[in-house]
């Protein structure tokens, strides 16, 4: 009797132990990294670093963009070296839900958000085994002037 309690209290002792092993993982595996900032062009275009997830190189990659052109519009770029725009495109609150017909056109796959947006480096792959996703970095070259007329002109910005 006193040997199965004991098997019984180290089982459950066991399963305690690997099964915290494993959320430490979900945990480092969801670390969000943020769009940071390396320089402003003379062209007024926005060099960053921008990171994406997705189930291959391709997807993370078309991912990263995406947030990339994102966070210039919405959110503003606050992360990396000072001297950077800041302030996003778009001011108004929840634009993006408001036209939301509009961008979910201009994200689509091969939507026009790749018109202002150029690869410059690879960076390297994050593996994540939590759900068997990828995640890579982009150093990438936003063109802000011709996004920001880009808003005026489809009527997004009122100037």
């Amino acid at each position: 009797m006193k040997i199965s309690i004991k098997l019984i209290y180290g089982l459950i002792g066991g399963s305690l132990l690997l099964s915290s092993c494993n959320s430490s993982k979900i945990t480092a595996g969801n670390y969000p990294l943020k769009t940071e900032c390396i320089r402003i062009e003379l062209d007024g275009s926005q060099s960053l670093i921008a990171w994406g997830n997705g189930s291959n190189r391709a997807a993370a990659m078309e991912n990263a963009k995406i947030i990339a052109i994102r966070d210039v519009l919405f959110y503003g770029i606050n992360d990396g070296k000072s001297g950077c725009n800041l302030i996003p495109i778009v001011l108004e609150v929840n634009a993006q839900n408001k036209q939301e017909a509009y961008f979910s056109k201009f994200f689509a796959y091969k939507g026009e958000y790749d018109n202002f947006i150029s690869i410059k480096k690879e960076l390297k792959s994050l593996k994540v085994a939590v759900d068997k996703s990828v995640t890579y970095g982009l150093e990438v070259r936003v063109l802000r002037t011709e996004l920001k007329q880009k808003m005026i002109s489809d009527g997004i910005l009122k100037i």
